[in-house]
């Protein structure tokens, strides 16, 4: 059964029905849950191709890659009331106008919503996943983005993410998607959000191979600033976040 809710261990979990009928590939969720009630979620969104409807497979790089970025955020947020889900999207493109990874994480935010109604909601996303979490950001609990190494364009829509908090970051050494694109989409969506700081990771490639420990720190970092700020839950401050982007900070790009 492709389209489960799991937990942190890989149990399935009941509560998940299945959102299409028959071959068509599905999305699957994988919930890490948090200490005590949930007070804020996480949903990872991963990469995958401009073009395909093959299905996405557990062992496929793209969703292994934010499992990472899953454990730092729950290994921080947990005991603080946040919950971070990982969705594995139903097929690997993007697919023109079918835009499937956007329809797989309004999907994906129904859940959130039908479970924990009402909670801020942080997505993070990596390349295409960080076009798809640009784009999912008008869902009314999103409260932040998260978007590394994204795969943004002049058609990106800043009104999605009007009223948001947001992060974008960006290697200088990425072949696959573009920081001046990123950079061109913070600049014009700015004006619009809450707040939008965009980083620019010197020397940094665009599968966070290289400073990973910068990834997670400024992605980590930023989600409990953005939850401890929306909630008023008393979350700490990350020195390493502090130190990287001062929360007065505004200028962009921020170099480093």
């Amino acid at each position: 059964m492709a389209n489960r809710r799991t937990d942190e261990r890989g149990d399935a979990v009941p509560g998940a029905p299945r959102r299409n009928a028959g071959s068509v590939p599905e999305p699957a969720l994988t919930v890490r849950a948090a200490s005590g009630q949930t007070k804020g979620v996480v949903l990872l969104l991963h990469g995958g191709r401009s073009r395909s409807y093959n299905r996405v497979r557990a062992g496929n790089l793209s969703p292994a890659r934010m499992v990472p970025v899953a454990r730092h955020l729950q290994r921080a947020g947990g005991r603080h009331g946040l919950a971070v889900w990982s969705l594995r999207n139903s097929v690997r493109g993007w697919n023109g106008e079918d835009m499937s990874p956007l329809q797989d994480a309004r999907w994906a935010l129904g859940r959130i919503r039908q479970e924990h109604p009402g909670v801020p909601v942080y997505l993070v996303g990596h390349s295409m996943g960080g076009l798809t979490a640009v784009c999912a950001a008008d869902d009314p609990q999103v409260d932040g983005v998260v978007a590394l190494a994204p795969w943004l364009s002049g058609e990106t829509p800043a009104a999605r993410v009007a009223g948001r908090k947001v992060l974008i970051v960006h290697g200088t050494e990425d072949r696959l998607t573009s920081p001046a694109e990123s950079l061109k989409f913070a600049r014009r969506a700015a004006p619009e959000t809450e707040s939008l700081q965009y980083v620019s990771l010197k020397g940094a490639g665009h599968f966070m191979f290289r400073r990973l420990a910068v990834w997670n720190a400024l992605t980590t970092g930023f989600v409990l600033r953005a939850f401890s700020e929306k909630t008023g839950f008393p979350v700490p401050d990350d020195p390493v976040l502090g130190r990287l982007i001062p929360s007065s900070a505004s200028s962009i790009p921020v170099v480093l």
